[in-house]
Order: C-alpha cells, then sequence, then structure tokens
C-alpha cells in the first residue's frame, strides 16, 4: 500500500521572531514525519496562500501569548477565516497549535484554548501535544521535552530581553515533535478515509 503524503499548513504570526523559530521547528517535525510543509505568515498572507490553507489537509496555528491570548494579527487572520467557516471550507481537517511568551506559564493555556475553539468552530479535529509534562521531578532538566507542562500544544518561553536566538533548545525539540505527531496522525486520518471510500 503506498503511503499517504498529508500536507501541514502552518498559519502563524510572530512579534519578534521567537514564534517564527518555533514554527520553522513545527514545520520540520511534519516534514520528518512525511509531510509536505506550507508555511504562512497571517499578518501577510495573500489569496495563494488562502488557497493553501483550504487545500491542507491539517493546519497548525501558531502565535506569541500577547495579554493573556494570541496576537492581534493572529486575531484579525482569524476573523478573516468566518468567509471559511460560512462554507465549512476547514470543515474534518485537522488542526493544532503552539505560542510562545517570555514568563514560564505567561497564560498561554489561554492562547491554546482560543485556538482550540477556532478549530471547533471549524469543525476541525484537533490534534494534542502527546507528551508527558518534563522538568518536574528532582531527577527532571530543563532540557525535557515539554518542560512547561502544556498538553493542549507546544509551548515555549524565551527571554523577553533576548533575540530569536535566545529559543530553548527543549522547546525547538517540543515544537518538532508535535509537528511529526501532526503529520503521522493527518495521515492516519487520510488512509481511514480512503480505506472507508473504497
Amino acid at each position: 500500500m503506498t503511503a499517504i503524503r498529508p500536507t501541514v499548513a502552518i498559519a502563524f504570526h510572530s512579534g519578534y521572531g521567537h514564534t517564527t523559530v518555533i514554527a520553522e521547528a513545527v514545520a520540520r517535525g511534519a516534514a520528518a514525519g512525511g509531510a509536505e510543509v506550507v508555511s504562512i505568515a497571517v499578518d501577510t498572507i495573500t489569496d495563494e496562500q488562502w488557497a493553501q490553507l483550504d487545500a491542507a489537509d491539517a493546519i497548525v496555528f501558531g502565535s506569541p501569548t500577547y495579554m493573556g491570548t494570541a496576537s492581534g494579527a493572529f486575531h484579525v487572520f482569524a476573523e478573516a477565516t468566518s468567509k471559511r467557516w460560512f462554507g465549512d471550507v476547514w470543515q474534518d481537517k485537522v488542526a493544532a497549535g503552539f505560542t510562545n511568551s517570555a514568563s514560564k506559564s505567561g497564560d498561554k493555556a489561554g492562547t491554546l484554548g482560543y485556538f482550540q475553539t477556532l478549530a471547533a468552530q471549524h469543525g476541525m479535529n484537533w490534534v494534542n501535544l502527546g507528551l508527558k509534562p518534563g522538568w518536574n521531578a528532582t531527577t527532571a532538566s530543563e532540557n525535557d521535552l515539554n518542560r512547561l507542562g502544556f498538553f493542549s500544544g507546544a509551548a515555549a518561553s524565551s527571554p523577553a530581553d533576548a533575540g530569536a536566538e535566545a529559543v530553548h533548545k527543549a522547546d525547538i525539540a517540543t515544537a518538532e515533535h508535535l509537528g511529526g505527531r501532526v503529520a503521522k496522525h493527518t495521515a492516519v486520518v487520510l488512509a481511514g478515509r480512503a480505506a472507508l471510500a473504497g
């Protein structure tokens, strides 16, 4: 049986470059997981890129967390997806999400929850991180995957006074894990649909 290669789109906004690093890690993970990857900066999205999102099998949402939710630029994009909502264009696609803020918690759960709600409104199927929490015992390390202990998506903490080069390597690896998980889950979904159709 021929392996099914899903298309995973990453729709993200980055304020200062830190979230771009995480988006790139999600893209690497998805590609390593067998997916074709399209990365789209939502603050400069074009008609062609909207079409790429519509054609994708999975969409991973990403944004920094500002004031307990996604950035204003991401919210503008999310509101513009209402045109897709009316036509059920994204119905039954796979979805996932990631975020970054300076603080270890930083109310990132609010942003991931917002992404989940957006996905649910579109009738999409959410893929969680699928990792136990790291860095939560005396024998653990800040270099553990999921060192910040989030479950619904990939979360990163980057110093507010440092550039994108300071994004933590464990957060990058966690994002790569999410990308791979989305790619593999989406391939399973597509294979199941193909089997049911056959």
